[in-house]
C-alpha cells in the first residue's frame, strides 16, 4: 500500500528572507573601499571581501540561516538560527576591512555595503518573526532588548570593528560626538518632559470642560501641520527679539537660533498627542467606577488622583511613546538651525559627500528610537496589567 509523505511546509516570510540573503551573498558588494573618505567607493563581494576560508565560512552559516528561514517552524529555532547568523556577519564586516586595506595605508576608507545592510535587515526580519511566534511578555521583550544592546556594546568593544570607516570617523570625533549626544537626549527628553507638565494639566481641563475641547485639539492640530524647518524659521524672529531686549532671556541662552527654538518646536509638536492620549484615557474610565468612588465620599481631587489617573495612565503612556519616539527623529533637524544633536554629523556628512559621518549620526538615532519604543511598550503593557488588576 502506498503512502504519500506530507508535503514540505515553506514559510512565506522565511521564502523572502532567503531571497534576500541569496542577492546579499552573490550579487551584492559586502563591503565598499575607497581610497579615502570622500572618493568614489569600489564595491567587494563577500569573497573578496575576507580569506578565502573566511569567505566560505561565512556563506555556509548564511546559506544555513536561510533553509532554517524556509524550512523551520519552531520560533526558538528560527531566533537562534537569526543570532548565528547576526553574530557570524556583524564581526565579519569588522574583519573585512582590515583585509582588504593595503598594509600600512591610513588613508583607505572600508564601509559595509548594500550587501551587508541587506543581510542584517533579512536576519533581523527573522528574529523579529521569531519573536513575534514567541509572544514574549513585557520582561521577555526587555531581556532581549538587553541581550542585543549588551552583544552590541561587545562588538564596539572588542574592535572588531575599528578598521572601518564609521569607528575611524568616531575616533575623529569622540569628545564631540558625546557633547552632541547629551544635547539630543536633552531636547528629546527635555522638550517630552515640558510636554508632560504643560499637557496633562492642559488635557484634564479639557476632558472636564468640554467646551474647551474642540478649540484646544484644532489649535494643536494646526500646530502640527507645520512643517519642522518652517516651524524652526517661524521662531527665529520673536526668540531673536526676546533675546536683544530681555536680558534674562539672553543669559538664559535663548536666542533666534540654536537649541532655544529647537527646544520649543518640539515641545510644541509634543503637546497633541499628550493632550490628546490624556483627554482618551479619562474618557475610556467606566462610569460606573467613578460613580462607585463617589458614594464612597471621595472628592473630584481625590478620585483624579486615586482612580481615574491610575486607570488612564496606559493609556497616557501610548501618548508619551509617540512623543518620545517622534521627539529623538526631529531633534536631527536642530542642527541646521544650531541646535547641536545627531544631525549634526548627518548634514556635515552631507555636505562633504561622507556616508559614513551621515551614518555616525543617523544609527545611534535609530538605535535610540527602537530602544525607546520597546521600553515604553513594556511599561505600556505592565500598567494595563496593573489597571486591570485594580478592576
Amino acid at each position: 500500500m502506498l503512502t504519500l509523505r506530507p508535503a514540505l511546509h515553506l514559510d512565506r516570510l522565511g521564502s523572502v528572507i532567503a531571497v534576500l540573503i541569496g542577492v546579499a551573498l552573490f550579487a551584492s558588494p559586502f563591503v565598499t573601499y575607497r581610497a579615502n573618505r570622500i572618493v568614489s567607493g569600489e564595491g567587494r563581494l563577500l569573497v573578496d571581501a575576507l580569506p578565502p576560508a573566511g569567505a566560505v565560512a561565512v556563506i555556509a552559516v548564511v546559506l544555513g540561516v536561510a533553509l532554517c528561514a524556509v524550512l523551520a517552524q519552531r520560533p526558538l529555532v528560527r531566533l537562534a538560527a537569526a543570532c548565528l547568523g547576526l553574530v557570524t556577519i556583524f564581526p565579519a564586516v569588522g574583519f573585512s576591512a582590515g583585509f582588504v586595506t593595503p598594509a600600512g595605508n591610513t588613508f583607505a576608507r572600508v564601509s559595509p555595503a548594500i550587501g551587508f545592510w541587506l543581510l542584517a535587515l533579512a536576519l533581523a526580519l527573522l528574529a523579529a518573526d521569531a519573536l513575534t511566534r514567541l509572544r514574549l511578555g513585557p520582561w521577555g521583550r526587555l531581556a532581549a532588548l538587553s541581550l542585543a544592546a549588551g552583544a552590541l556594546a561587545l562588538l564596539l568593544l572588542s574592535g572588531a570593528w575599528g578598521d572601518l570607516s564609521l569607528m575611524k570617523e568616531y575616533a575623529n570625533r569622540a569628545e564631540s560626538f558625546w557633547r552632541e549626544a547629551r544635547q539630543h537626549l536633552w531636547l528629546a527628553f527635555g522638550s517630552m518632559l515640558a510636554a508632560c507638565l504643560a499637557g496633562l494639566p492642559l488635557g484634564m481641563i479639557s476632558h472636564r470642560v468640554p467646551a474647551l475641547r474642540s478649540s484646544i485639539l484644532q489649535g494643536l492640530g494646526v500646530v502640527q501641520t507645520i512643517p519642522s524647518i518652517a516651524l524652526f524659521g517661524i521662531l527665529i524672529a520673536p526668540l531673536g527679539y526676546l533675546a536683544a531686549n530681555v536680558p534674562l532671556a539672553a543669559a538664559l541662552g535663548i536666542r533666534g537660533i540654536g537649541a532655544a527654538p529647537a527646544f520649543i518646536a518640539l515641545f510644541l509638536y509634543s503637546l497633541l498627542p499628550v493632550v490628546a492620549n490624556t483627554m482618551a484615557g479619562l474618557a475610556q474610565v467606566p462610569a460606573d467606577v467613578t460613580e462607585a468612588a463617589r458614594g464612597m465620599g471621595l472628592s473630584r481631587r481625590q478620585r483624579l488622583v486615586q482612580i481615574e489617573l491610575p486607570l488612564a495612565f496606559p493609556v497616557i503612556l501610548a501618548g508619551i511613546r509617540i512623543v518620545l519616539v517622534q521627539n529623538i527623529g526631529l531633534a536631527t533637524v536642530a542642527a541646521l538651525i544650531g541646535g547641536g544633536g545627531f544631525g549634526t554629523f548627518v548634514f556635515q556628512g552631507i555636505g562633504q559627500t561622507a556616508t559614513d559621518l551621515v551614518l555616525l549620526g543617523a544609527l545611534p538615532t535609530v538605535a535610540l528610537s527602537f530602544a525607546a519604543a520597546i521600553i515604553l511598550d513594556a511599561i505600556i503593557d505592565l500598567t494595563r496589567r496593573g489597571a486591570h488588576d485594580r478592576d
